[in-house]
């Protein structure tokens, strides 16, 4: 599938593994890797760095094959689950960084075009999120307000 705005194609990526069970090398028992994940999240850690440091500190390749459930979905469970999620929270500042960018450099075309992806990424992945009730219905990109609540 194409990218959303360049119409490129990419072909470089990492690949999950295909085995569904849990290598036989890992230690953790389902339990035990809950409880760092928890741990990890209350130390203010976001889902994808919870799962590289599960990667890189403790050897847990997925998290998924041991204990059956995604790291969101723990999190979700046990309620530490921010209220954004992350790919949106990352736009929105990205958004913030290029707007603060513009306030420097008004005259900066390519940093406009860049602003106005940007924002139409949000308001795609937003849509998206009301549609799974993942965020509420009556929420709504205002780039002023957003920059309050994340600073």
């Amino acid at each position: 599938m194409a990218r959303m705005y360049s119409r490129k194609k990419g072909k470089a990526s990492s690949k999950k593994p295909i085995r569904k069970t849990a290598p036989s090398w890992v230690r953790y028992k389902s339990k035990e890797i809950e409880m760092l994940i928890v741990k990890l999240a209350r130390e203010g850690n976001s889902p994808s760095k919870i799962g590289l440091i599960l990667r890189d500190s403790y050897g847990i390749p997925l998290s998924k094959q041991i204990t059956g459930k995604k790291i969101t979905k723990i999190l979700e469970e046990k309620s530490l689950l921010q209220k954004l999620p992350e790919d949106l929270l990352a736009l929105i500042k990205r958004s913030i960084a290029i707007r603060k960018h513009l306030e420097k450099n008004a005259k900066d075309e390519t940093a406009v075009r860049g602003l106005t992806l940007t924002e139409n990424k949000i308001k795609a992945l937003a849509a998206y999120y009301k549609k799974t009730k993942r965020l509420p219905v009556d929420w709504k990109y205002e780039p002023n307000k957003i920059r309050l609540y994340l600073e």
